[in-house]
């Protein structure tokens, strides 16, 4: 239960104002149509978590306990520091007509979350929790629906009253004491 809740609170977190939020906004002022986005964006999201996820739980086989707990450690401080740093969103308008609105948003969200810190803390945290990548999945997905369903069901209002350097700054501090506590503790194979 421990692996759901650090994911979950953590990627909603980090997620606030990162560009795959961004693109929830985007979609949702464009097509104004929520059901098809948020499906869409459940759908992509647990698949790409689901192989980093997959990822993580392959690092954590392939290298030794102390290098993997030195490399987790230092990674999530690296994740804070990241949380630090806005995210600004490259729209693409290619994909909008082509696919329909859930297909659209299927395909842009999985781009977009290609190598993004939410993706990139997935991978930690499954090779954090080796033995519940299911737990994982499910918390770095509920915490991509917490903080992207109300800005996909809002709009602009949300983005726009949500103190985002705020947010940052408690996800940066998870990031932080998750370091910490991983280079404090011994991980097992």
């Amino acid at each position: 239960m421990q692996a759901f809740m650090i994911s979950t609170g953590v990627v909603a977190l980090a997620e606030i104002g990162d560009k795959t939020q961004l693109l929830a906004l985007l979609l949702a002022s464009r097509f104004k149509k929520p059901v098809p986005i948020i499906l869409g964006i459940f759908v992509s999201t647990l698949v790409n978590h689901f192989a980093a996820a997959a990822v993580g739980q392959w690092l954590m086989s392939q290298v030794g306990p102390d290098l993997m707990r030195w490399g987790l450690g230092l990674s999530f401080v690296a994740m804070a520091v990241w949380m630090l740093i806005p995210d600004k969103l490259d729209e693409t308008d290619a994909l909008r007509e082509r696919f329909g609105i859930f297909g659209t948003t299927v395909i842009a969200f999985f781009i977009a979350e290609m190598g993004d810190k939410t993706q990139i803390a997935t991978v930690a945290l499954s090779a954090r929790f080796p033995e519940q990548l299911y737990m994982v999945v499910a918390g770095t997905t509920l915490g991509m629906m917490i903080a992207n369903v109300p800005a996909v069901l809002l709009g602009e209002v949300a983005a726009k009253k949500l103190p985002q350097k705020l947010m940052h700054a408690i996800a940066a501090a998870l990031f932080i004491g998750l370091g910490i506590a991983t280079l404090m503790t011994p991980l097992s194979l």
